[in-house]
């Protein structure tokens, strides 16, 4: 299974004390993002072991929570997916019984998501972890910190 494959790949531990000098790669922004995002995705698998989640997954149950009927295009484009990818999450979380397609009352050609009893649950669990998650990550920063790198971050991604 990919997600395994990938979860092994991040969980390398750090170097040992005298293993710490990487030298010149040091100073490349983009090493220490992705140290950053390992080390977050090594704890969010972490966290959600028991529910069996991706963070892709929580966040198209989070989406069509907040916005019941949202068309499929449009959640894809609000979480920068393709549509493949949009697709293939949706089917994983519709075959759990966590959301539906109904066709869109607004346009026909469009397939409108909502979430089904059983999300609802699975989405509470889900914030739950999220919560204990975003603790940990923030426990590194103040509070005026975690805005400053919200905001830094976002125009990498923006």
């Amino acid at each position: 299974m990919i997600k395994d494959k990938f979860a092994d790949a991040v969980a390398t531990p750090p170097p040992a004390d005298g293993e710490a000098d990487i030298g010149a790669i040091n100073e490349i922004l983009g090493f220490h993002i992705r140290l950053a995002h390992g080390a977050c995705l090594r704890h969010f698998t972490e966290t959600f072991t028991d529910l069996d989640l991706t963070q892709k997954q929580v966040s198209v149950l989070w989406l069509v929570d907040d916005h019941p009927g949202i068309a499929q295009t449009d959640l894809a484009q609000r979480l920068r997916m393709d549509r493949a990818t949009t697709m293939a999450i949706i089917n994983r979380l519709q075959a759990k019984h966590f959301l539906r397609r109904d066709r869109s009352d607004k346009d026909g050609r469009k397939q409108a998501l909502f979430l089904e009893p059983a999300g609802v649950a699975m989405l509470a669990r889900a914030k739950q972890a999220i919560g204990e998650h975003e603790a940990w990550v923030k426990s590194r920063f103040s509070d005026k910190e975690v805005k400053l790198l919200i905001d830094l971050l976002s125009r990498i991604h923006e």
